[in-house]
């Protein structure tokens, strides 16, 4: 037994041991805003936050998170309201086919808990490992740059 405390909600879960984070995410809790495409840590879609940093959860085994705090992009909306994050996506037309956005949003919320106000490298240091098909990373820039700006306006440091 397993538990996990992910979106501020604990599970315990029975594990075979050797399964990823991303496979108790979708196959055992039914959490699938995280994505599943690579399984190899080169895309990011997977993105979730573990203790505040960015994690790729293809490649983190689920019982080596026990006792941490977990993220994913279903806890980040406060009921019926979006996280600044995921405004900032969608009203910058970050939002192509919506497959990266996930991750992207994941890695983009890491990095403004720390920096509200990131430079154009830093923004790009932590989305690089995250990979947009469409090819959509000025929208994505844009909207970081947008979201740490909001939530500064809300919340001062």
């Amino acid at each position: 037994m397993v538990t996990l405390s992910i979106n501020n909600v604990k599970y315990n879960l029975a594990l075979k041991g050797n399964e990823t984070l991303l496979e108790v995410l979708r196959d055992h809790l039914g959490l699938t805003g995280t994505k599943a495409a690579c399984d190899e840590s080169e895309c990011g879609a997977c993105t979730v936050i573990i203790n505040g940093k960015a994690v790729l959860s293809c490649i983190t085994l689920a019982a080596d998170v026990e006792g941490d705090e977990i993220t994913t992009i279903e806890g980040l909306a406060d009921k019926e309201e979006l996280h600044p994050v995921q405004k900032a996506f969608i009203d910058t037309g970050a939002v192509q086919c919506g497959f990266c956005i996930p991750g992207m949003i994941m890695s983009s919320k890491a990095l403004l808990d720390k920096n509200r106000e990131p430079a154009q490298e830093e923004i790009e240091q932590a989305l690089d490992g995250n990979l947009c098909r469409c090819g959509g990373y000025l929208k994505i820039f844009e909207a970081v740059r947008q979201a740490g700006k909001r939530i500064k306006d809300a919340k001062p440091n």
